[in-house]
């Protein structure tokens, strides 16, 4: 009894210690609204719902000098691009591009090591690799300065900065970028057409007597363009590890390819899922055509598949 009765004060006392919302605080809903073909759950936690406040703060906060946009930079779909490098992951390539991760519910990172995005929040800015520093010192500074303070009571109804209000603050402006407004998203709701080479390439995309694609990457059912799971995609014979399959959206802005940065190009990609993938004891079951080496396209038919890639691109 004794020691339930201290566990109870224990609780209560760190409830009074954290910063409470003033009477009366109203923030505005922010509307997530779902582009079709999108799922309907999203990975938005009840703790901390999206506000036009909460957003606003998170952005000015992402793009701070020592932040987020030192890494995802917004003309490379928020990632780094072709200098990005994270030696500590074992790879050249830094990070998943930061879109449309409102609808993703099964973990964020190559290997989906991260549960949400206010995990990734923390994890980025403690990583000795990458922002690296005191998060401490980081709400000191931002406690000290003229404008944050407001900013977060808008936001969250308190002057009062934590790092936790840090990291909901961050997690829901990238949960407000939303990119589905590419040529093949016009494409579906009728308002423009695709060439016969870019039709071509979606259908060789969608066939599993074509490119094969969808079944890891979606499509028009799964306008993500990803299945947000882990796969082994023969990459190398010898393995052990499966990595996340990334959205192809704004593919021609992401370059290095694969979680390694292997492939510097497009091109050399579909090469790859042409003529150069490799069995491996825990091969995707959905690498059907990995005793071929590849789906064996035509130079034509490459060219048609790289012609759809190029229409998910947001402008």
């Amino acid at each position: 009894m004794r020691r339930t009765t201290l566990l109870a004060l224990l609780l209560l006392a760190l409830v009074a210690c954290k910063p409470q919302p003033e009477e009366g605080y109203q923030p505005t809903p922010y509307e997530l609204s779902t582009p079709m073909f999108f799922p309907s759950k999203t990975n938005i936690p009840e703790d901390n719902p999206m506000t036009v406040e909460g957003v606003a703060l998170g952005e000015k906060l992402f793009f701070e000098e020592r932040s987020c946009a030192m890494c995802h930079h917004k003309e490379h779909s928020f990632e780094m691009g072709p200098q990005g490098t994270l030696e500590h992951l074992g790879t050249k390539h830094t990070m998943l591009p930061l879109i449309n991760l409102a609808w993703n519910t099964t973990g964020l990172g190559w290997e989906s090591q991260v549960a949400t995005l206010e995990e990734m929040v923390y994890a980025a800015y403690t990583d000795p690799l990458e922002i690296n520093t005191d998060t401490t010192e980081v709400v000191k500074q931002l406690q000290q300065s003229e404008t944050y303070p407001e900013l977060f009571k808008k936001a969250f109804g308190t002057n009062e900065i934590t790092f936790v209000l840090v990291e909901k603050a961050i997690a829901q402006y990238v949960r407000s970028l939303v990119f589905a407004n590419s040529k093949f998203d016009r494409y579906l709701r009728g308002e423009e057409q695709l060439t016969q080479d870019e039709l071509n390439g979606y259908l060789l995309f969608t066939t599993e007597t074509g490119a094969d694609c969808f079944h890891c990457h979606g499509g028009g059912s799964n306008a993500l363009f990803t299945t947000n799971l882990r796969y082994n995609n023969g990459l190398d014979a010898v393995t052990e590890g499966t990595f996340k399959a990334p959205t192809l959206r704004n593919i021609a802005l992401t370059a290095p390819y694969m979680h390694d940065g292997r492939f510097t190009t497009l091109d050399e990609v579909i090469d790859f899922y042409s003529e150069g993938v490799q069995y491996s004891d825990n091969i995707s079951p959905l690498m059907h055509h990995v005793m071929q080496g590849g789906v064996q396209l035509t130079e034509e038919e490459k060219q048609q598949l790289k012609a759809f890639l190029y229409t998910l691109t947001n402008e």
